[in-house]
């Protein structure tokens, strides 16, 4: 982590975009069409928790935080704002706001589980059957029989006298490699470990300050000609967005191989070849946020976000070719399907789909019985069912035609 003091504000973007995702990331498409522009949604308060036995820093503001309260039994659950899909053995668990976790055996009737946090979570991530959850202020919420019951392990909230930088800082996304082996990554470059089967969670710095952060690919030139001293103009050099020294990151995923990845904000990317034992810094050549990373077989990746931005390499990001997608919505969730194959959602209830890395994308929409096009935020296979999604109008099936 950077040494350097936490910038509130950006603090709370960050808190903002994990729990309103598809909403937040519109917000940033600033040239996106009319129809893009973020809904007005109430923003619930955030929350988390952990296992009383393993409070640490912060230990009596936690306790009193409404992120140590039970979730509370929301009968329409399964219709609010969720963020995250997974599949297990015991069935399809999706997460979101107000520390909901609901669990289904076939993708249409949902159960609320009893959980012991009222924080929003945004990932969810699986592994030999246990289960592990994380979001807002750092909360991280751990099932060993099949999330039928949820314990807290971790929770760092922020307080006003706050001295640790990693106070408040949210969980992005999750990545169990075996039972006990994990990941979590978040805002601030946040970046844990757990060896202990996600019992406790220890951070790690992966940006090495004393190196200069790399380049990206260079725009194309504005023009031939420079503009006057006086000219109020602006070009596209101006408007370039610097790379954060301490970036948040979005999401990260591991190839068959065992290579890790992480892609997030302004073309933030990290590349580890040892296991997450020591990382490479990259940019992407898009220098906007990309909120989703998907891995096929050997360095074959693809990253997704704002304004419809797709890249793919097949060298672990060393290199990228930009694929088309026909939108400029931002595509929130995704997930790898055989051959190549992927589908991606995002706003408005778009749907991209593609069978294989050969074929280009076929854009649909995600339509509720009312008509209603939800921003989506999460995508999971469903067998002969289709595909569940999620977002802000909750849980839903998708069937291609």
């Amino acid at each position: 982590m950077s040494s350097k003091p936490i910038n509130r504000t950006r603090l709370a973007g960050a808190l903002l975009l994990a729990m309103l995702l598809p909403l937040a990331a519109q917000a940033q498409d600033a040239q996106a069409p009319a129809t893009d522009d973020m809904a007005e949604e109430a923003m619930p308060d955030p929350t988390e928790s952990m296992d009383d036995s393993a409070m640490g820093v912060g230990e009596t503001a936690a306790a009193a935080d409404p992120a140590s309260q039970d979730a509370e039994m929301m009968p329409r659950a399964s219709q609010s704002l969720l963020l995250d899909a997974v599949q297990t053995a015991a069935g399809y668990f999706v997460v979101g706001e107000r520390g909901h976790i609901l669990m289904s055996e076939d993708g249409q009737a949902w159960k609320q589980m009893p959980v012991p946090t009222r924080s929003t979570l945004t990932s969810i991530s699986s592994s030999d059957g246990v289960l592990w959850a994380g979001g807002h202020d750092g909360v991280i919420v751990h099932s060993t029989d099949g999330g039928q019951s949820w314990t807290r392990r971790r929770l760092q909230v922020w307080t006003p006298d706050y001295a640790d930088p990693l106070d408040g800082v949210p969980v992005m996304d999750m990545l169990m490699v075996d039972g006990m082996n994990g990941f979590a990554v978040g805002a601030y470059a946040m970046f844990l470990e757990t060896t202990d089967g996600g019992v406790t969670w220890s951070p790690r710095g992966i940006i090495n300050y004393d190196e200069p952060e790399p380049a990206a690919e260079a725009a194309p030139a504005a023009g031939s000609e420079a503009p006057a001293a006086d000219d109020w103009t602006f070009d596209a050099s101006d408007l370039q967005l610097e790379a954060e020294s301490d970036p948040h990151l979005y999401a990260m995923a591991r190839t068959d191989q065992g290579h890790l990845v992480i892609a997030g904000e302004r073309g933030a990317f990290f590349r580890s070849t040892d296991g997450g034992q020591t990382w490479e810094r990259d940019r992407l050549p898009y220098e906007g946020s990309m909120f989703g990373i998907l891995a096929f077989g050997g360095q074959h990746l693809l990253v997704h976000g704002l304004r419809g931005n797709v890249l793919e390499s097949r060298d672990l990001g060393r290199s990228w070719t930009a694929v088309d997608t026909g939108v400029n919505t931002s595509l929130m969730g995704g997930h790898a399907l055989a051959n190549g194959g992927a589908i991606l959602v995002g706003a408005n209830g778009v749907v991209l789909t593609r069978p294989d890395a050969d074929s280009p994308f076929t854009e649909t929409r995600f339509e509720m019985a009312n008509g209603e096009t939800p921003n989506l935020t999460g995508v999971l296979p469903a067998g002969d069912a289709g595909f569940i999604v999620v977002g802000d109008k909750g849980a839903g099936l998708f069937r291609p035609q």
